[in-house]
């Protein structure tokens, strides 16, 4: 094998590499939009709650006599 085949052989193994890593970044990046998007749902629902709880909570103070 010469030294230019060699040369190539290396470059393609280390393109074939960096290909692989951009596929494992682009499913983890998707992964992680996926936990992102769930974790912002479940944020809200309980920030939801949590005005809902608020609400009842001033309106039971409110009935309070003074």
């Amino acid at each position: 094998m010469s030294r230019v085949q060699g040369e190539l052989n290396s470059l393609e193994d280390k393109v074939a590499q960096v290909v692989g890593l951009c596929e494992r970044l682009r499913a983890e990046n998707s992964e992680l939009r996926q936990q992102l998007a769930a974790a912002q749902n479940d944020t809200k629902r309980l920030s939801e709650k949590i005005e809902g709880a608020k609400a009842r909570v001033e309106h039971l103070l409110s009935r309070l006599p003074d």
